[in-house]
């Protein structure tokens, strides 16, 4: 249920492509007949149902689902379209155990019937591109690269795919590898996800104005109101919060909710800025708000270091166990979250041995990233092991990011 960067992929197009399916459509429910096991579409909790695509939604479901109950259950494109309906989902609505799992079994389908008979591959490129991004959004990113050069053999002239293989690059650490594909991508087609991957190339190279310009562009490209948009907006939020600008992040934020009310992932990230402020009412009454939209576990966290905070025991404990039972979906649903546990057990529980534990089988699977390293160089930080701490230190530092973080750390070890 964490967000991240990488999760742009895909969301641009699901837009366009629902915007061709708006139509008269069926119930769910009635997508329910038939022999073909077809995921269900979850309804949308009541914030999310006036969202512009939501009718399109339904109704690029319903479509592909009668496609495949009424005119041919071996279909394979309509398995592909719906695979890119359950994506969008996950990331819209937070039901990542869900609509991962779904998304990948009508993905995988499709693969399969498509080597049952002469392969065709425009739609075997599809296919896999749709797979590459499912595995990004679970951290499998050493498959997902894999799925991505393979889609990549099959047509090197889609923009999309390399937005697969840049992110894929990125969270393995192989940095130059990104920005090669990165060049590929914008040189193809300059858009919404082609800039954005050039903003987060730019801010790990420690080039925060020309990151924040590139995002700039990126919002522009976007369709006002999409889901993309937002997100890509509230990036550029995220930019300007980390690197000392809170009120330009505010106005991101406020902006994205005037476009897309009741985007929680805005609300969230006013909740932030108004923790920084010192304004504690006010950021529990939007965590709450945002949680109450969807049931995204960064927001459960945030709220859990606030009541941590202010000393609430017992409603310390019962969020905690929330918190641990949300992970634990996300898991097994096929979610890598080494990562996102090892920040917990740092950061709140100040668990330093049960945080290294996490972060080192992370390390494992991609030692050059450099986030992976700036969390062991702090973690080896408060555990006192300053030489382990130094070594990460400067992995972390190795292509001139500027993450404040950084500094923190570089100051703590000074002392």
């Amino acid at each position: 249920m964490f967000t991240t960067k990488i999760q742009v992929l895909l969301l641009f197009t699901v837009a366009l492509f629902l915007n061709a399916c708006e139509g008269d459509g069926q119930s769910t429910s009635e997508a329910e007949e038939g022999n073909v096991n077809i995921p269900e579409l979850l309804k949308r909790p009541e914030a999310l149902q006036n969202a512009m695509e939501w009718d399109q939604t339904q109704s690029g479901y319903m479509q592909m689902s009668s496609k495949l109950r009424l005119e041919d259950p071996e279909a394979i494109e309509p398995r592909i379209t719906l695979a890119k309906i359950f994506v969008n989902e996950a990331r819209v609505t937070g039901e990542h155990g869900h609509y991962y799992p779904a998304a990948l079994q009508m993905v995988n389908e499709a693969i399969e019937l498509n080597h049952q008979g002469p392969k065709d591959p425009n739609l075997e490129f599809d296919a896999l591109s749709t797979k590459a991004g499912v595995q990004l959004s679970q951290h499998e990113f050493k498959d997902a690269l894999a799925t991505a050069k393979q889609a990549v053999s099959i047509n090197p002239y889609n923009a999309q795919v390399y937005g697969a293989v840049v992110d894929a690059n990125v969270e393995l650490g192989n940095y130059e590898e990104a920005v090669a594909a990165a060049d590929k991508m914008n040189e193809i087609r300059p858009d919404l996800r082609s800039y954005s991957r050039v903003s987060y190339l730019r801010e790990i190279h420690g080039d925060i104005d020309g990151a924040i310009e590139a995002m700039e562009r990126a919002v522009t490209a976007g369709a006002p109101g999409f889901e993309s948009t937002a997100w890509a907006r509230l990036t550029l939020g995220e930019l300007f919060h980390r690197y000392g600008q809170p009120e330009k992040a505010a106005q991101q934020y406020a902006a994205i909710l005037r476009e897309r009310p009741n985007y929680p992932f805005a609300i969230a990230a006013q909740a932030k800025l108004a923790m920084d402020a010192g304004d504690e009412a006010e950021a529990e009454r939007l965590l709450n708000e945002a949680r109450g939209i969807i049931p995204e576990v960064g927001y459960y966290i945030q709220l859990a270091e606030l009541y941590k905070k202010q000393g609430r025991e017992e409603e310390g404990k019962a969020i905690e166990q929330e918190i641990m039972a949300m992970l634990q979906d996300d898991v097994d649903s096929g979610h890598n979250m080494d990562m996102e546990y090892a920040a917990l057990y740092r950061d709140h529980f100040e668990d330093y041995d049960k945080a290294l534990e996490y972060i080192r089988k992370e390390y494992e699977n991609r030692p050059n990233n450099i986030d992976v390293n700036r969390m062991l160089a702090d973690i080896y930080l408060k555990r006192g092991e300053l030489d382990k701490a130094r070594e990460h230190l400067t992995k972390a530092e190795i292509t001139d990011s500027k993450h404040p973080e950084l500094a923190r750390i570089r100051d703590e070890m000074a002392k």
